[in-house]
């Protein structure tokens, strides 16, 4: 006698309904600690308010009046973004500002990577040398530009020539020349400057597994291969960051060219901060305040657009 079985299909547990989610109220936002977390921002949020989003909201509003600042201001709309577009200035400014950044990318960019790339090889004494390297920074700024200002004396006797003649080169004119002007002053902001970034990318070295340099060593990889194919790669979010915090630094230039030259020779070293600076206080009596604010407006606009597609444009690379 045959015996058949019957299964019968295994019931699926179900699973169980989700509890509507409960909207949170005053009483129960105050309960979960809402109250006394606002209060420990509280202080926070009013001086950031204070001293970042109210001279910002100022300059937007100084941007559409006439103000010295002493009369009483006076509305003129778009006027003064008319008006700074029309300087001829302005484009001299620019064509500066862009030739002072992309020397600073040509000259001072690699440097600092170089020079750590370096001590990171360096087997003995590499705190020293990263301290050296690291001193032009704690220098003061102004300290810092009226010593290179000695060395960039256009005399035979001038300590930049001095060394340069003992080859048979110069006297060159530094300063006092339209020509070398600028170049004078990225060499000065890339000595003062190169060792915090210096800094970054040496502690950036230290995170590198030591393994793929070993690795490398075996393969008979040379110190170029090893930067190329280890290093490089490694740092790229870094590099990717300090890129941008630079342009935005070099866009902004403006204590080396108003310490140094004041803009000259023949407005070779006027940059837009400089140019800024001239429409707000180059006038004794009272500068104007409006032009000052809308031109500072279009350069935070310009920065602002171009790390937008910057981001954009390597988002891929760096998440890679």
């Amino acid at each position: 006698m045959a015996v058949t079985f019957v299964t019968r299909p295994a019931r699926v547990a179900a699973a169980p309904a989700r509890a509507p989610r409960r909207r949170r109220g005053p009483r129960s936002w105050v309960r979960g600690g809402g109250l006394s977390t606002l209060v420990f921002l509280l202080p926070l949020l009013v001086v950031f308010g204070v001293f970042s989003w109210g001279p910002i909201i100022q300059s937007v509003i100084m941007s559409v009046q006439r103000t010295n600042l002493v009369t009483a201001a006076r509305f003129v709309g778009l006027d003064n973004f008319a008006a700074v577009l029309a300087d001829p200035l302005l484009w001299t400014a620019v064509r500066n500002t862009l030739w002072f950044a992309l020397l600073a990318l040509l000259i001072g960019y690699p440097v600092p990577l170089v020079v750590a790339v370096l001590i990171a090889e360096v087997r003995a004494r590499r705190g020293l040398f990263a301290a050296l390297a690291y001193l032009p920074v704690v220098v003061p700024p102004v300290v810092a530009v009226l010593l290179w200002k000695f060395f960039f004396d256009a005399g035979p006797n001038g300590v930049f020539n001095t060394i340069l003649g003992a080859v048979g080169v110069g006297p060159l004119r530094w300063l006092q020349d339209a020509d070398s002007a600028m170049p004078s002053l990225v060499l000065e902001a890339t000595w003062a400057a190169a060792g915090g970034t210096m800094i970054i990318y040496l502690a950036a070295l230290a995170a590198v597994p030591p393994q793929l340099y070993e690795a490398a060593e075996i393969d008979g990889a040379s110190v170029w291969r090893k930067v190329w194919h280890v290093t490089l790669p490694n740092l790229r979010n870094v590099l990717l960051v300090t890129f941008i915090l630079q342009v935005i630094g070099t866009a902004q230039v403006f204590l080396e060219p108003f310490l140094f030259t004041g803009g000259g020779p023949a407005h070779a070293t006027t940059t837009v901060l400089l140019l800024i600076y001239d429409y707000a206080f180059a006038d004794s009596l009272g500068g104007d305040y409006g032009k000052a604010t809308a031109l500072s407006l279009m350069l935070a606009a310009v920065l602002a657009v171009f790390s937008a597609v910057y981001f954009r444009l390597t988002r891929s690379w760096s998440t890679s």
